[in-house]
């Protein structure tokens, strides 16, 4: 049968989703709807990587190898993030959204897609400071178990922690960052008391369920990755997650304008992408 001219590009798209079908049936590991373009960007830098001329090749040695599906799956979740990104994000969690969670006896918070850890730490640091520590269960949630394992261990190149520290000032630091780190192993070792209130734990928004009840969510730079269904399936999953009058923040591109969930929230701090879940 003639394939009718079909083009390159056009093959490459059927050989992604037998991939990504491969990768979930296999591994249960489902990035069938992410966004296609960052997808596909990134399977190729996978594939390069392992030197390998195809898709449909490397879904042979994803198939066959569990590591070459453990690096794979790695680019597909790969997350740059630095402590206090966006500081004016965490200023305003600071400023406006502490007040709010004092009132609570006890607080649990949801750090999802927290990769390795920088967004955790930042957060731990910030209710240390506010007094909110003591009284505090953070959940830190990935499907990466490798940026989990690295979240844990709390350990970052010390050639970043200008960066963090300039961060962390503008963010409202009452403190030096550097009281909260010491340097060894050839990094910047945070305080290991900053993860002894946190469970770190597997968590997928594509596939999982509601996780616990929280007072805070911060999900910042992953549904970018998402479509829009997939979208609609995280807020929603954040909207029954959360307790009413609980606060969720999102990343400086996203937005609930669009979700079929948009009713359940009210805008909080609008600049900041925090809302807040109804309460009725």
């Amino acid at each position: 049968m003639n394939d009718g001219g079909m083009d390159s590009e056009k093959i490459e798209d059927i050989e992604i989703r037998l991939l990504l079908e491969a990768l979930y049936r296999r591994y249960h590991y489902d990035f069938r709807n992410y966004a296609q373009a960052s997808i596909k960007r990134r399977l190729r830098q996978a594939r390069e990587r392992q030197g390998i001329k195809t898709f449909s090749a490397l879904q042979d040695r994803i198939l066959h190898d569990p590591a070459v599906a453990a690096r794979v799956v790695r680019f597909l979740t790969v997350q740059v993030s630095d402590f206090f990104r966006d500081p004016s994000y965490f200023k305003a969690i600071r400023e406006k959204v502490v007040p709010h969670l004092k009132t609570y006896p006890s607080l649990k918070i949801w750090i999802a897609g927290c990769s390795a850890g920088e967004e955790l730490h930042s957060f731990a640091i910030l209710f240390r400071e506010e007094g909110l520590e003591d009284r505090t269960l953070f959940y830190a949630t990935d499907i990466n178990q490798e940026a989990l394992d690295a979240a844990a261990r709390g350990i970052y190149p010390l050639d970043r922690i200008a960066a963090f520290t300039e961060n962390y000032r503008l963010a409202g630091g009452k403190a030096s960052l550097s009281d909260y780190y010491t340097t060894g192993y050839g990094g910047a070792v945070f305080d290991k008391t900053l993860r002894e209130r946190v469970v770190f734990s597997d968590h997928s928004l594509v596939t999982d369920a509601v996780f616990s009840e929280m007072q805070l969510i911060s999900c910042r730079n992953v549904m970018i990755y998402f479509d829009k269904p997939l979208q609609d399936r995280a807020v929603g999953l954040f909207r029954d997650s959360l307790a009413r009058g609980g606060f969720l923040g999102l990343g400086s591109k996203e937005s609930l304008r669009f979700s079929e969930h948009a009713e359940a929230f009210s805008e909080f701090v609008r600049e900041e992408k925090i809302y807040q879940r109804r309460k009725v």
